[in-house]
């Protein structure tokens, strides 16, 4: 029983059997009801929506698929969804939650590997849970055959990158050789002097992803 209504099989029933006038009697009784019928439909495919995304707001709120938070980590955590981690910091504590996520990657440019280095903006995933794309800002490149000597100076090491005209920089992950990964940790007891060129952060240690 639900809202005054009763289920009623014998109806299915008889819709389902060959006597024309069985049919024809569970026809009737459903356009009687069809409006309810119709309601109870909708509300299975809003139900199908609504309750998978408020239970992924209340995991992703209280933050109960760290993979520190307890022993229901197997049950909520996004298993097929391992990209979603490595590019959201979302393991860190937080207070210790990356400020900036920089990401790094070789590219086979021409036949020649360059490396190219900015700010991940966004990232998209394919219907498989596979990494597509990822969104970069403030992008720079560099050949990677010039690297930095062991004596070179902060100076001489930004001077062997060179800017890539644009707001973002798009990096289909199927042509990247390599990806590398850092988490900043901005210091905020030396942020104000980021406008005079210093600023500080704290890197985990890069991953790296073949």
């Amino acid at each position: 029983m639900l809202f005054g209504r009763a289920l009623q099989p014998l109806l299915l029933l008889e819709l389902l059997s060959s006597d024309p006038a069985s049919q024809s009697r569970a026809i009737q009784g459903i356009a009687l009801q069809f409006s309810w019928i119709c309601a109870y439909f909708l509300s299975l495919y809003g139900g199908a929506w609504v309750v998978p995304n408020c239970f992924r707001l209340a995991i992703t709120r209280f933050r109960l698929d760290r993979s520190d938070a307890g022993w229901f980590v197997p049950w909520l955590r996004f298993n097929q969804a391992p990209w979603y981690y490595l590019l959201t910091g979302a393991d860190f504590d937080r207070d210790q939650q990356p400020d900036l996520i920089a990401v790094s990657a070789i590219v086979n440019v021409a036949g020649q590997a360059v490396l190219f280095t900015g700010i991940l903006d966004d990232f998209f995933v394919d219907a498989g849970g596979s990494l597509d794309r990822l969104i970069l800002s403030q992008v720079m490149r560099r050949p990677l055959v010039a690297d930095k000597e062991d004596s070179s100076t902060v100076a001489e090491d930004l001077a062997r990158f060179y800017g890539v005209d644009g707001d973002y920089f798009v990096l289909r992950y199927s042509e990247a050789i390599t990806l590398n990964i850092e988490y900043i940790k901005i210091d905020m007891d030396v942020a104000d002097t980021a406008a005079a060129g210093t600023w500080a952060g704290s890197l985990p240690s890069g991953l790296v992803v073949n």
